[in-house]
């Protein structure tokens, strides 16, 4: 007679199992690239000026050896993906990122993001709306509401902050906006013909609020305790 209990799927893989599914059925293809980077595609590329104060080192992790990076978001996986294939296209970006900050409640050094990133003609606003609503409403179910507001981020215009609203409260989920036209250029793709959406979104929030847990730092210590829950 097996005895032995079966193994369980971290809370972290089991939530990016379920936005890839969610993804697939949009006809979205998964793109991955290196977590080690360099300051051209992490930075340059995306039209992060070179006096931003996300290149000091407080906020990014440089290697002493040759001055490459831990990427601080998986947005150099899109430019990658940009120079490799001509357009149209759609792709989700999921991947570990590292941030030179404190680790608390709510952040980590090294955390879990997934990104999109859909170029063709003739898209707006409108477009990255209806893809987000389809990703929470199956994330969170039917009841849940999205709503932009206006923001800043050197690698969009226009760019906008996405709240969720769920249980009667609004939660600032992630950012978003159409991509900037620097950005399009950098990587190969003529901005006058085509135009793209993209967004950025924390993994690990998404999970902590599909499972209650209350501290991101649970997904990482190892504790079998929390993983088994699940």
């Amino acid at each position: 007679m097996n005895t032995e209990e079966k193994g369980h799927l971290h809370p972290i893989t089991q939530t990016i199992r379920e936005i890839y599914s969610i993804f697939a059925g949009m006809g979205f293809a998964i793109a991955e690239g290196p977590e080690l980077e360099t300051d051209f595609y992490n930075f340059d590329a995306l039209n992060v000026p070179k006096d931003h104060p996300a290149r000091d080192m407080q906020d990014t992790f440089w290697t002493k050896s040759d001055g490459r990076l831990l990427r601080t978001h998986t947005s150099p996986v899109q430019i990658r993906y940009m120079k490799e294939h001509k357009p149209p296209f759609r792709i989700l970006v999921p991947g570990k990122v590292f941030r030179n900050e404190a680790t608390d409640a709510t952040h980590e050094a090294q955390f879990h993001q997934v990104e999109a990133l859909y170029v063709d003609k003739n898209v707006s606003l409108a477009h990255l709306k209806g893809t987000l609503e389809t990703m929470f409403k199956k994330l969170f179910g039917d009841d849940v509401e999205i709503r932009f507001r206006p923001s800043f981020f050197p690698f969009t215009e226009p760019s906008v902050e996405v709240d969720m609203k769920r249980k009667g409260k609004w939660l600032e989920m992630g950012g978003a906006g159409m991509v900037h036209p620097n950005v399009l250029r950098s990587a190969g793709v003529d901005p006058d013909v085509w135009q793209g959406y993209a967004f950025g979104f924390g993994i690990d929030r998404i999970m902590m609020l599909k499972t209650g847990a209350d501290d991101v730092r649970l997904s990482y210590d190892g504790d079998l305790r929390f993983v088994n829950q699940f």
